[in-house]
């Protein structure tokens, strides 16, 4: 595990300060064209780091972070609760969330990576791409293919396993894919089922990122939309108990009911 001493995060809770967007960004308010080309940056900085082997996981929260601030630069609000409870575990766990945008994947290892050692679930087609594909193997994610749903399964479980076996905790987006609408039937147990098997707990995220739209050329590059602020809850960690569906029911109203506090 090893907390990592990075001060970007240092209470239990986190709102973005009045007055965050620096000038440049002001002055580029109607457009996205700032956002893009300094988050291309970002990227492309991570990048280089990747391919000389020296993106750990220090590096990763940094640069995560980096995104976290360009988005309050451009005009994003976040509000962040529940950093203890992450900062209090002292063995590794199983990270589910509801998964509404790209943001979810550029900002998460700034809120979970200065706490514990993680890694993700992601489709194999991301660690293969040309751009994000070094920063993403860099970080040793659980990478899955989409075509075959059952080998899919076995291999998360199985390399899940190996991860959470070496203390490092798993991210899993049950949904399967990223959807601005929480419809709870396509919120499946995968979660729930690798941390029953490993006998660790799960922590539940919250998240409403639609700040950060999908966009219909480049899914990764949607539109920014100011006036829609970022609400991330992190919940208490749940022990699995039998076959896990209470404890998955208990993780879609957690998300359920802080949706419908934030809309």
């Amino acid at each position: 595990m090893g907390n990592l001493n990075l001060d970007f995060f240092t209470e239990n809770h986190y709102t973005t300060r009045p007055n965050s967007r620096k000038l440049i960004d002001k002055l580029f308010l109607n457009t996205r064209i700032y956002f893009v080309l300094k988050y291309i940056q970002l990227i492309f900085v991570s990048r280089k780091l990747a391919l000389k082997g020296i993106y750990n996981r220090k590096a990763w929260a940094e640069s995560s972070y980096d995104v976290v601030k360009l988005i309050e630069h451009c005009g994003g609000k976040f509000h962040i609760e529940g950093f203890d409870n992450f900062r209090n575990c002292d063995e590794p766990v199983v990270i589910v969330s509801n998964h509404m945008s790209a943001m979810e994947s550029m900002i998460f290892p700034a809120i979970i990576a200065p706490f514990m050692e993680v890694t993700f679930v992601v489709k194999a087609s991301l660690a293969r791409h040309f751009l994000f594909g070094p920063v993403m193997r860099a970080r040793d994610p659980i990478a899955v293919e989409r075509s075959n749903s059952r080998e899919d399964l076995m291999y998360v479980m199985n390399k899940g396993k190996e991860f959470i076996e070496k203390g490092i905790s798993v991210v899993i987006f049950p949904q399967g894919g990223r959807r601005e609408t929480f419809i709870p039937e396509e919120f499946n147990s995968l979660g729930v089922k690798l941390a029953k098997s490993t006998g660790v707990k799960v922590i539940p995220m919250a998240i409403k990122t639609d700040f950060w739209g999908n966009g219909k050329l480049i899914k990764d590059l949607g539109p920014i939309r100011r006036d829609r602020e970022i609400y991330i809850t992190i919940g208490e960690p749940i022990e699995i108990t039998g076959k896990g569906k209470e404890q998955n029911n208990q993780i879609v109203d957690f998300i359920e009911t802080n949706l419908s506090k934030w809309n």
